[in-house]
């Protein structure tokens, strides 16, 4: 086989594939892939290659590579020099290299941002969940899960025995630095979240991008919003939170005030609004938005948005501008229909023009709505439609994500009412529940460290600083710190959720209501957080599955909840995945020093160990009703006590500024 050397990386080069790694979304695995899915399918094309061979992605500037063998090479993406040893050569066209020549690709010019390079017989790595794309801060994929470094060497695979004769020059797509994204409203728009005129503001304003963007997101600069709620309930204090739901990649989420357009590499579940998702042949714009760059967003109708499988002119993308005759007048809202017992509206939205997200009930926490997820999923899971993708639980909704080409949204939204129509109530829920004791080091000095970061490089001035138990305790009313860690010790918290932020992260909320700590995320959110630090957001708890941006207000930090020695076996956790936690698990803490909690890392990460202990179990819906009831004087009691110093908090933070413009 062909080997390729890099004699220079290049600033952030790795190895993708496309699709990418589908299948994994419910458990915090993103797809990754290519950004600019549009350049590198083209790239392929160009050498013979299926769309789907491994190839690279370069940001900001591209690698010098030497072949050992003759070969075959596309450059596409955005504009950089290319040379092959030393004289000029084209992009978007068939380049023959003999063996030992050298590929130089240069620095990226004044419009686009990421360079791709498609090589005749694709890149062989080894695949990691289905898929050779490499997701850096998971650290598996591509080349050791990691971007390539000078002095690597990766196996080039056999080329197909076809011609090549794709030259591309009739296909490129335009580039600039004011764009155009085509986006189609919802799932979360006006008037419920957002007013009419932010939804105006969002439609009529260039934004800029901020050069703190990656794969994960895109965060952009503009006006703040105004918002038709004053806060999010339960789900937390701003008004941008609301209970855990599936995201879209091309979803504008609105963390707090600031807008990200969520990537390839970006979270799978969280707890932030999204007004307008970018349509799936558009994806392509984010990978090539570079900071300084302007975005306008262009409301079309789902229907006529264009095909993502296409890749020539159907796409439209030669063209720099958006022909829209205006987006679909219904607010995100497909249609709403109620559970087959007539007692809880079910109110389905769009999410770009390949995804349903699914909402059962008021906008509240209550386990009777999470059953009816849950059943809808595994009714969905066991007919397989054609065109299915993904299944994405959240707190009170299912994100379906269907191939658009396969699976048109009208057609999915008439099966998906019949399902709902069919489906048992949700009393009879009783689902496998293990009993899963972690150890936790409380207010453990990693989580401190990530405090001290974003008050250095953030915000220094935010009501949850310098210390999150602290800001818990008065977001509850408690007398002291010592009650925030007596509840958290003595709750046991239920799985609704699993990759909240990425890698089998679990999204948990206490069963005895008089356990619910409800605290707001941070806003902005954090650029850094500890892997598996330990968090609450609204009156959900997290573990953070790996290092990375974050929103929960810290309590301390425990074991890997993702194994990264997969498929080797390690104590607790299934040798048939990588991830520790299933939905319904039932998590519970015992508390450790933060160096015993040093100490039991390093064993999970050497494959041995004893810090989590397992114990199989049941849930039952209506036993835990009859445990309410029983209950029911103590629990409102106590939520009235905490609603009322939230109440007091709210307007500590009105008087002070917090929500002014």
């Amino acid at each position: 086989m062909t080997a390729c050397e890099i004699l220079r990386a290049g600033p952030f080069t790795t190895v993708q594939d496309w699709p990418g790694r589908t299948g994994y979304w419910k458990v915090g695995v993103p797809p990754s892939g290519p950004m600019d899915d549009l350049s590198f399918r083209l790239a392929n094309q160009a050498v013979g290659n299926p769309d789907s061979a491994a190839g690279l992605e370069a940001t900001m500037a591209g690698p010098r590579l030497r072949f050992d063998e003759p070969t075959v090479v596309a450059v596409t993406g955005a504009p950089a020099l290319i040379t092959i040893d030393g004289t000029p050569a084209a992009q978007w066209v068939p380049l023959h290299l003999q063996a030992g020549q050298v590929l130089d690709i240069g620095a990226v010019g004044t419009v686009g941002l990421r360079v791709y390079v498609a090589v005749a017989g694709g890149i062989d790595v080894e695949e990691y969940l289905g898929s050779r794309s490499t997701f850096t801060m998971g650290r598996f994929g591509g080349k050791d899960g990691r971007t390539l470094a000078d002095g690597d060497s990766l196996t080039i695979g056999p080329a197909g025995s076809g011609p090549i004769t794709r030259i591309l020059t009739d296909e490129i797509p335009a580039l600039t630095n004011s764009w155009e994204l085509a986006v189609t409203v919802g799932p979360h728009s006006a008037p419920e979240f957002f007013t009419a005129a932010d939804i105006e503001d969002l439609m009529s304003t260039g934004y800029e991008v901020h050069f703190n963007s990656d794969r994960t997101g895109i965060r952009l600069i503009g006006p703040q919003p105004r918002w038709a709620r004053s806060d999010g309930g339960e789900a937390g204090l701003h008004p941008s939170n609301i209970h855990d739901n599936a995201y879209s990649v091309g979803a504008l989420d609105f963390t707090g005030d600031t807008p990200i357009l969520l990537g390839p590499d970006g979270p799978s579940l969280g707890g932030f609004v999204c007004p307008v998702t970018v349509v799936a042949a558009e994806r392509w714009k984010l990978g090539q938005l570079k900071p300084g760059d302007t975005v306008r967003f262009v409301a079309v109708r789902s229907r006529a948005a264009a095909s993502p499988s296409t890749l020539g002119r159907d796409r439209r993308a030669n063209f720099p501008h958006v022909l829209s005759t205006g987006g679909d007048a219904d607010h995100g809202i497909l249609g709403r229909t109620t559970t087959a017992d007539g007692t809880t509206e079910v109110t389905y939205r769009r999410s770009g023009d390949d995804n349903i997200l699914v909402e059962y009930g008021d906008m509240r926490l209550d386990l009777e709505l999470r059953a009816r997820v849950h059943a809808l999923s595994e009714r969905i899971a066991a007919e397989q439609p054609r065109g299915l993708i993904d299944l994405t639980p959240g707190i009170r909704s299912l994100q379906v994500k269907a191939d658009p080409d396969v699976w048109s949204q009208t057609s999915m939204l008439q099966w998906l009412s019949e399902c709902e129509a069919q489906l048992p109530s949700a009393d009879d829920l009783v689902v496998p529940s293990r009993v899963v004791d972690l150890p936790l080091s409380w207010d453990d000095p990693a989580t401190r460290e990530a405090i001290e970061r974003y008050m250095l490089g953030v915000r220094s001035d935010a009501p949850w600083c310098p210390w999150n138990i602290e800001f818990i305790r008065r977001m509850n009313g408690l007398d002291s710190v010592d009650d925030v860690h007596r509840i958290v010790f003595d709750a046991e918290y239920l799985v609704l959720g699993l990759g909240d932020v990425y890698l089998g992260a679990p999204v948990a909320v206490p069963l005895d209501p008089r356990h619910r700590l409800v605290t707001t995320k941070y806003n902005p959110a954090r650029t850094w957080t500890p892997e598996n630090a330990v968090g609450i957001g609204g009156a959900y708890l997290c573990i953070y599955g790996m290092e990375g941006p974050g929103g929960y207000q810290f309590v301390g930090r425990t074991t890997q909840v993702w194994n990264h020695r997969h498929p080797q076996t390690t104590p607790g956790f299934d040798p048939e995945h990588p991830w520790l936690l299933r939905f319904f698990d039932r998590i519970r803490w015992y508390p450790v020093s933060a160096e015993e909690l040093l100490d039991m890392r390093a064993d999970v990460a050497a494959g041995r160990g004893d810090s989590v202990r397992i114990t199989d179990g049941m849930f039952s819906l209506s036993a835990h009703q009859q445990f309410l009831d029983a209950h029911a004087d103590e629990i409102d009691a106590t939520r009235g006590a905490m609603e009322s110093a939230r109440a007091e908090e709210r307007e500590r933070w009105s008087q002070g500024g917090e929500f002014a413009a």
